[in-house]
C-alpha cells in the first residue's frame, strides 16, 4: 500500500487512534499535555514520511505511540540540566508501558468503552465546565483551536489562551489523570455530555471525515445512555442526536448545497431514526427530571415530526424554548426562541427580540444572527434593512457552503428588485 491509499490509511489511524496516544502521552510526561500533544502529532508526521515507502508496520499503533515516547524522551532530556534524573525517570516510565500494544487505560474501570472512559478521565472537576470541555475536545477528539472557538462563539485566540491557562492549571495543581470510580461519574457527566454533542455537531456536515465524528458522536452516546440507565440527560442527547442525524441526507441539494430547514424533502428524512429518538425521549421524559438536552430533543421532535413548516406545533416550540431559557440560558437560545415566536405570531413579535440581542453585543460576530434577522425583516417588509442586515450575516459566515447560501438569498433579492 503506497502512495494516497497509505495517506487514506493513517488518516484512518489518526481518527481512530489520537485519543488513545494523547492519553498514553498525557501518563507517560506526567501530564504535560502539550508535550503529549505535539510527541503525538510528530509521530504522525514520521509517519507520513516514512510509512509510504517502507511500507505499512505490524502493529500501527505501538509504532506510532512508540515514536511518540522516544520523541518524549528526548524532550525531556533537552529541557533540564538534570539530566541524569529525568533520564532515570523516563527510563523507569518507558520500561513500565514497553509493550507492543498500549495497554488499556483503564482495565478495571465500569466504563465498557476506552474513548468514553478517556472523556469521563479528562473531565476532571477541578477545572470549570468550559474548560473541561475545551480541553478535552482538543486532546482526545484531535479538533483545532478554531473549530472549537466556532463551538464555544469566541475567537480563536481566546480560546487558545483558555485551553492554554486549563493546561496550566493541571500541570501546576498536579490534577491525576485518572479513571473515576463509579460513583464520581454523575459530577463529571454534564461536562462528557456537552463533549459528546459538540463533537457530533461538528461532524454535522458534508465530508467524510465530518461524518465520522458524527457516528463516532452517536456510537458513543449510545454505550453512554447504556452505562448511566437512570441518567435522562445521557438518554436526552441520544435523543437529540438521532433526531438530528435523520435529516442529514436532506440537508445538501443534488450540487452539494444547504438546504434550510423549511426547504427540506421531508420524505427523504430517516423515519426509523425520528421513531428511535422519539421513543428514547420519551422514556426520558417520564422520569421528570427535564435537563437541558431532552428539552432540545423535544424541540427536534417537534420539527421532525411535523408533516410540513406551515403545519409544524410553533406553540409548543415556543414553550420548550422558554423552559430551555430557564434550565440553561444563553443568548443562543434567545435567538432560536425568537425566530420560533416569528413563526407562531408574525415577525413584528419577534424583532423587538432580535434587535434587543443585537444590541447587548453577546452575540457579535454570530453569522445566524443577522441571517434571522434580514429574515424578520424581510417578512415584515423592511427590505432595505433586510438587505444589510444580510449582507451583515455574508460577512460572518464561517464556511463557504454557508457563505453561498446567503449569497443565493442576495441574488434572488436582486432579481427581485430587477424585476419591478
Amino acid at each position: 500500500m503506497a502512495g494516497y491509499s497509505t495517506q487514506q490509511f493513517i488518516a484512518g489511524i489518526y481518527a481512530d487512534g489520537w485519543s488513545r496516544i494523547v492519553a498514553t502521552m498525557i501518563r507517560f510526561t506526567g501530564g504535560d499535555w502539550d508535550l503529549a500533544e505535539e510527541c503525538a502529532q510528530d509521530a504522525f508526521t514520521q509517519a507520513l514520511r516514512t510509512w509510504p515507502q517502507a511500507g505499512i508496520p505490524r502493529q500501527p499503533l505501538a509504532w506510532l505511540t512508540t515514536v511518540a515516547r522516544n520523541r518524549a524522551v528526548d524532550r525531556m532530556r533537552r529541557a533540564t540540566n538534570e539530566a541524569a534524573k529525568v533520564s532515570a525517570l523516563a527510563a523507569e516510565r518507558q520500561q513500565a508501558m514497553n509493550q507492543q500494544e498500549p495497554p488499556p487505560f483503564g482495565s478495571d474501570s465500569e466504563i465498557p468503552d476506552e474513548r468514553l472512559e478517556l472523556m469521563f478521565t479528562c473531565c476532571h472537576p477541578a477545572l470549570n465546565l468550559d474548560a473541561q470541555v475545551a480541553l478535552t475536545l482538543r486532546a482526545l477528539a484531535g479538533l483545532s483551536t478554531a473549530e472549537i472557538a466556532r463551538a464555544f462563539l469566541v475567537p480563536e485566540r481566546t480560546m487558545g489562551q483558555r485551553i492554554f491557562r486549563a493546561k496550566q492549571k493541571v500541570a501546576h495543581a498536579v490534577i491525576p489523570l485518572r479513571v473515576p470510580p463509579a460513583h464520581l461519574l454523575p459530577e463529571r457527566l454534564p461536562a462528557v455530555l456537552h463533549v459528546l454533542y459538540l463533537l457530533y455537531n461538528e461532524g454535522y456536515g458534508d465530508t467524510q471525515h465530518k461524518s465520522r465524528l458524527s457516528r463516532e458522536a452517536i456510537r458513543l452516546a449510545r454505550v453512554l445512555a447504556s452505562l448511566m440507565p437512570d441518567e435522562p440527560e445521557a438518554h436526552g442527547m441520544l435523543a437529540l442526536m438521532l433526531l438530528h442525524e435523520a435529516r442529514r441526507a436532506s440537508r445538501l441539494d443534488a450540487l452539494g448545497e444547504l438546504v434550510t430547514l423549511e426547504d427540506q424533502d421531508r420524505s427523504r428524512w430517516d423515519r426509523d431514526q425520528i421513531a428511535e429518538g422519539s421513543a428514547i425521549l420519551e422514556r426520558a421524559l417520564r422520569r421528570r427530571r427535564a435537563g437541558p438536552f431532552q428539552i432540545q430533543a423535544a424541540i427536534a421532535a417537534c420539527h421532525a415530526t411535523a408533516p410540513s413548516t406551515a403545519e409544524t406545533d410553533w406553540p409548543q416550540i415556543v414553550a420548550l424554548y422558554e423552559q430551555l431559557a430557564r434550565v440553561a440560558p444563553s443568548p443562543i437560545v434567545e435567538l432560536n426562541h425568537a425566530v420560533a415566536l416569528a413563526m407562531a405570531q408574525g415577525p413584528e413579535a419577534a424583532l423587538p427580540l432580535v434587535d434587543a440581542l443585537a444590541a447587548s453585543g453577546r452575540l457579535d460576530g454570530y453569522y445566524l444572527l443577522h441571517a434571522a434577522r434580514a429574515d424578520l425583516l424581510r417578512r415584515a417588509g423592511r427590505q432595505a434593512e433586510a438587505d444589510a442586515s444580510l449582507r451583515a450575516a455574508l460577512g460572518l459566515a464561517p464556511t463557504e457552503a454557508e457563505r453561498r447560501l446567503l449569497e443565493r438569498r442576495l441574488d434572488a433579492r436582486q432579481r427581485q428588485i430587477s424585476e419591478l
